[in-house]
Order: C-alpha cells, then sequence, then structure tokens
C-alpha cells in the first residue's frame, strides 16, 4: 500500500502579514498532481489544517476544494485535528464526508475505531487518528493515569493496540498522531504544547504500529524508520528557512515493512536569514542570490541607521523582518535584552522566575511549582473549551 503523509497545512496563515493562500493552493495542486502520478492509495493529514479555531472563510473554501477534488482522484484520505484546529468545527458533517472517502478523526471517543483501508490480496490496513489531545481535556473521557501529554497518549495508544489485537494476525497498521514527540527537532512557528514544562512524549509509546505519521513540528525528519514528521508544506518563519518542504511517499509492504521518499514541495519564494552592519549587507556581493527572496535582515551596527527598511528594500525589495542586535565591544557591559533573555523558556519557568525575583531570589518550593503548573494546566484548557465553543 502507498500512502503520502503530509501535514500542518495551516490554511489561512501569513508570512509577516504576506498572504500565502495562492502558495497554499499550489501546494494541493502538487499534492493531487503527486497522487495521480505516484498511484497514491491513502493520503494520511496529520492535523494543524487550519491555522486556528475559526478559520478566514478562503482557507475554508480552500479546504472544501481540496475534499472535493481528493474525493474526486478516488483516493482515501484520513485527517485528524491538530492543536491549532477547532475540533468541533473540522469535523463537522464527517459522517457524511465519509462517504465519500475522506476520513476526518477528531473526536477522542474514536481513537480505537480505524478506518480500514483495503490492500487485496494482503488485508485491510487499520488506519487509527490521533487528534491532538489537550492532557487537561482527555484525562478522563481516555481513563488517563495523569494529566499530561505522555499519560493521554499512552491511554490512546492502549486503545489502539486493544482494538489491533482483535483483528486478524498479521493485519498492518498506521497511526496519524500530532504531538511533540521527544528527538524532534522544533522551529519557531509551532504553537507552543508545554504542560508542566513536558511537552515531548517518548517515540516508544508508539511501538507495535507498522507506521506513525506524526504532524506538529515543520520540519520532515524520520525519528525512527516508522515514526516520522512530514512537515509543514511551507515555511511559517524564518527560522525554517534552511528546511526542505516535503511530502513523505511511504511504501507499506504485505509483511509490514516499511520504506519512504521525501517528495518536494513547491516554494512560492526562498528564505534568507541576513546578519551584519547595514553597509555590508547592501554592499556584499555574496548576497546577490538573496535579492529576490522574502528576508529576515539582523543589522549589527553599533547605532541603528536611519532609514534602514527603505535601504534594504532597494536591494532586497521582499524584505519583511528587521532586527536590531547591537554588537558589543569588550567592556560594553549592555545586559541582555529581555527577548533574549526569555528565548527558549517556558511558561512555567518564566512563572518561576518571576517568583524567584519578587522574593528577592528565594524560588517556588515543590507546593508553588505545582500550583503553577495547576494555574497554567486550567488556563491551557480554558482556552481549549473557548475554542471548542466558538469552532463549535
Amino acid at each position: 500500500m502507498r500512502l503520502l503523509h503530509t501535514s500542518d497545512w495551516h490554511l489561512g496563515r501569513s508570512f509577516h502579514r504576506v498572504s500565502l493562500l495562492d502558495a497554499q493552493a499550489a501546494f494541493l495542486d502538487h499534492l493531487l498532481a503527486t497522487v495521480r502520478e505516484h498511484a497514491v492509495d491513502a493520503v494520511l493529514v496529520a492535523g494543524d489544517v487550519y491555522d486556528r479555531a475559526v478559520p478566514p472563510l478562503a482557507a475554508v473554501e480552500l479546504f472544501d476544494t481540496a475534499l472535493h477534488r481528493l474525493a474526486d482522484a478516488g483516493v482515501r484520505t484520513v485527517m485528524i485535528s491538530g492543536n491549532h484546529d477547532s475540533a468541533r468545527r473540522l469535523g463537522v458533517a464527517s459522517g457524511l464526508i465519509e462517504r465519500a472517502g475522506v476520513h476526518l478523526r477528531t473526536d477522542p471517543a474514536g481513537i480505537g475505531t480505524p478506518v480500514l483501508l483495503p490492500d487485496p490480496p494482503h488485508g485491510d490496513v487499520a488506519c487509527y487518528g490521533l487528534p491532538y489531545l489537550e492532557p487537561a481535556l482527555a484525562r478522563d473521557p481516555l481513563g488517563a493515569a495523569a494529566t499530561s501529554h505522555r499519560a493521554v497518549l499512552a491511554a490512546a495508544m492502549d486503545r489502539v493496540r486493544a482494538d489491533l489485537a482483535n483483528r486478524p494476525a498479521g493485519t498492518r497498521s498506521v497511526v496519524l498522531a500530532h504531538a511533540f514527540v521527544a528527538g524532534g527537532e522544533a522551529s519557531d512557528s509551532e504553537r507552543d504544547i508545554t504542560v508542566g514544562g513536558v511537552a515531548a512524549v517518548p517515540a516508544d509509546l508508539f511501538d507495535g504500529v507498522d507506521y506513525v505519521a506524526l504532524g506538529h513540528l515543520h520540519g520532515a525528519q524520520a525519528l525512527t524508520d516508522r515514526v516520522r514528521y512530514s512537515g509543514s508544506p511551507l515555511a511559517y518563519s524564518f527560522s525554517e528557512w534552511r528546511h526542505r518542504k516535503t511530502t513523505w511517499l511511504v511504501d507499506l509492504a504485505p509483511d509490514g515493512g516499511v520504506t519512504a521518499e521525501r517528495i518536494d514541495c513547491p516554494v512560492p519564494r526562498p528564505l534568507a536569514r541576513l546578519r551584519g552592519p547595514l553597509d555590508d549587507l547592501l554592499a556584499d556581493p555574496g548576497l546577490t542570490r538573496y535579492e529576490d527572496a522574502w528576508v529576515e535582515a539582523t543589522l549589527t551596527d553599533p547605532a541603528r541607521p536611519t532609514d534602514p527598511m527603505a535601504r534594504l528594500a532597494e536591494r532586497f525589495p521582499h524584505t519583511l523582518a528587521l532586527v536590531f542586535d547591537p554588537e558589543r565591544t569588550e567592556g560594553d557591559g549592555g545586559p541582555p535584552s529581555y527577548a533574549l533573555r526569555l528565548r527558549g523558556r517556558t511558561d512555567q519557568q518564566i512563572a518561576e522566575d518571576f517568583v524567584a525575583h519578587v522574593r528577592g531570589g528565594a524560588a517556588p518550593d515543590a507546593h508553588e511549582r505545582a500550583a503553577l503548573h495547576s494555574a497554567f494546566a486550567d488556563v491551557r484548557a480554558d482556552a481549549s473549551v473557548r475554542e471548542r465553543e466558538v469552532g463549535g
């Protein structure tokens, strides 16, 4: 069976206020062309179909068109909701859409019921969709042991394995999941899903499954031969400027063996991150290849130059982001910026540092850290409920 693994379409998203709708439409054209060219049996979409819970109308129309085209192509499609999606909104009319061969899995209650993909004469492939599981909301319905990503995903996989154990021996299995799995490399454009300082789950949670199609991280990567992220089809932050945007073309052999190759996605415009004094960026002949790229320029001039954006735009007309990071000489003694001090820190860590700061260096004790953990989990759960209510 041949599968095409993709995720994180983020329909409706812009790039530094530049609309990406045309680029997203071009990707979907490419997706359909790939399905036909490579005789794909099923398309897997591992979450974050939309960029937000209430997407703009143009994004909804693009998604609707994509569903019609996939159905017309006669290819089975399985997709799950991600942390950016409103699960209830995405899942509207899923029962009716399923009749056209498009299977939307947005409800945790259906985790143990697979989409059966026929593959004669080798038997059905059981395809399980695990939508994004917000720990505070999914713990009770799944009977998880704790309010954590690991616990709710472990409970979900217990349901998958229980169903698989009752199927004919040798039944092949595929899982779609939207999660941060340990070993994956993140970028700046994924929304933080940290709960209590722990976002990543171990890859061995998915043991016993022939292929795991992951979504959430925007860089294509293989954690193991059987556990892979497809990444997003487009770059959504300058941190992705070196990414090669692809989908995975996966062949699932009759014995469950997996082979996969990357299919390149169309690039609307290359990205470039440039750094240096303004005059050097404007004069360096080695930067000619970036003149048609979307550019993020970091200026290191000791003093802020006059009209830097206008001057950059004369050479790099698609400059979208400007950062000032003056290079300090030895003995300058200037403190790092507030943004730099916070970079890479979780909400929990920032809050604990704040408590220590206002108490003259006394860090929170275990009880206080647990209270902060609980507060952040409650806020995240409330936000998810509001999104569901708006999305419904």
